[in-house]
């Protein structure tokens, strides 16, 4: 919707998360961004894709990482070439990242999409491999954005969670329960995460017809 829908209050609306995050920066070296939930349906694919297109509009070179390896949107969301991605970085010995990073000219903005799906998620995200490609990918990018799993529905986003420099956790008004969110946050802080902020999904607008942030998920 930001691209599309520039001048909208919930394009706005993710303009102030991005200055939001540029004073969470003063002072800090915040390179790399997880976004989880509590649950699916959130919202964190929607908001790490217009989050990722509103920080690029600053003349930053972003890559957004598909790293929900059991339920990828990243490809269908700008239409790109799932055959190759994370999971064959992972998989396949001397396949630089360069060779499988997607740009895309008119939004200026780089893409890691998942890859094909493989039996074992949680191993490849835990593996040595992925923090390796994690500290190359932080040291080529002004910001690298991971769009991970729910963090009730599995480990990854835990995992992921201790190898960057910040977490974002989406919570969905009138969806999200109060049991699950704390749940969440309480996941979070046992592995020592850097918990940076939330953002309030689908909230009415004062003042204004319509809603915050939304996701459709499949």
């Amino acid at each position: 919707m930001t691209y599309y829908e520039p001048e909208s209050v919930n394009s706005e609306q993710y303009r102030n998360l991005r200055t939001y995050l540029e004073f969470t920066q003063m002072g800090h070296d915040l390179k790399s961004i997880a976004i989880t939930s509590s649950v699916p349906l959130e919202g964190k694919s929607t908001t790490s894709a217009n989050l990722a297109y509103t920080m690029g509009q600053t003349g930053l070179n972003i890559l957004i990482v598909d790293a929900d390896l059991r339920k990828p949107t990243l490809h269908r969301t700008f239409k790109l070439n799932n055959e190759q991605g994370l999971t064959t970085l992972l998989t396949k010995q001397g396949l630089k990242f360069n060779e499988v990073v997607q740009r895309s000219t008119d939004l200026d903005l780089y893409f890691l999409p998942s890859g094909p799906k493989l039996p074992n998620p949680a191993e490849l995200i835990r593996s040595p491999q992925m923090l390796v490609l994690m500290e190359e990918l932080k040291n080529n990018f002004d910001l690298v954005i991971y769009d991970t799993p729910p963090v009730n529905s599995v480990t990854d986003a835990q995992i992921l969670s201790t190898r960057v420099d910040g977490v974002i956790l989406v919570v969905r008004q009138n969806f999200s329960r109060k049991d699950d969110v704390h749940k969440a946050k309480i996941a979070l802080e046992k592995v020592n995460a850097n918990v940076i902020g939330s953002v309030l999904n689908n909230a009415p607008i004062e003042g204004n017809e319509g809603y915050g942030y939304y996701e459709t998920e499949d």
